[in-house]
């Protein structure tokens, strides 16, 4: 039941996406919000489903609360993003924040973490992996900003009120905002896993809709921006950025596929409770 309801949910997300570069104006404004509320529910309904209550709780309260936190505290002070404003077009905003906004976090939190827990393996407390664990989902939900923002600044959702200085290719945003970001994710991805328990720390079948998201996310993001948005430099900023978690994760997954396993995730023992939501 698991991964029905998350391929459905993934299959509609993704007929939204395509049909973002059909729209413009206020259609275009509703498309993104309504994909966001579509990325969210996919997300916390597969850590719900999949793993229970806790692991659900602990990515909304440090994806959606700690989301919506940073970002009130950015509006206010310009810290750590650098000083920005909302315009009124993605809909209700509470402290100046539209309230889509933590959703987006979390939507490619969980994703980024999985893919992260596939690559490092295993699990238990080695400093080794655990450092790992965290540098990978940290640059896996950061890099996706490289996307996001150049694409949500040429609609006009926000602007900076200082863009310098800015990458090259990327006039309109400052650097500290990618940095802001890198800071927040590794707070969150910290956070994660003591508050979700030891039934983040393993990846299996459940969690193939999740992988085809994230890889999802990487490539369609490329294309969507080099061929349909006029976006070259943030499509290749993107590509270069998010590649360090998609590209070991999709050679991963054809690796395991070649070889006649699906992964690791097979041979993960039977977890009562949780196993039975498949």
């Amino acid at each position: 039941m698991t991964r029905r309801i998350s391929w459905t949910l993934l299959a509609v997300l993704v007929l939204a996406q395509i049909c973002y570069p059909l729209t413009t104006g206020a259609t275009r404004a509703g498309l993104t919000v309504a994909t966001v509320v579509l990325g969210w529910l996919l997300s916390v309904g597969h850590a719900l489903l999949s793993r229970g209550p806790r692991v659900a709780a602990a990515l909304v309260a440090v994806a959606t609360g700690g989301g919506f936190a940073i970002e009130a505290i950015g509006v206010a002070t310009g810290v750590p993003f650098g000083s920005y404003d909302y315009s009124g077009e993605l809909g209700p905003k509470l402290a100046g924040v539209p309230l889509i906004i933590p959703l987006a976090w979390t939507w490619m939190a969980w994703p980024a973490w999985l893919a992260a827990v596939r690559l490092t393996g295993g699990s238990g407390p080695t400093v080794g992996r655990w450092v790992g664990r965290i540098a990978l989902a940290t640059v896996g939900l950061a890099a996706w900003d490289l996307f996001l923002d150049p694409q949500m600044v040429a609609e006009g959702y926000w602007v900076w009120r200082d863009a310098t200085p800015a990458l090259p290719g990327l006039a309109g945003i400052p650097v500290s905002n990618y940095l802001g970001w890198l800071l927040f994710a590794v707070l969150m991805m910290s956070a994660l896993r003591p508050l979700a328990g030891p039934a983040a720390e393993h990846t299996d079948r459940r969690d193939h809709p999740m992988v085809a998201l994230y890889l999802w996310t990487y490539f369609s993001s490329i294309l969507a921006h080099a061929v349909f948005l006029d976006l070259p430099a943030s499509a290749l900023w993107g590509a270069a950025g998010m590649s360090v978690t998609a590209v070991p994760l999709a050679v991963t997954l054809l690796r395991a596929r070649r070889g006649g396993d699906p992964g690791r995730e097979a041979h993960q023992p039977h977890r009562p409770g949780v196993d039975a939501t498949r």
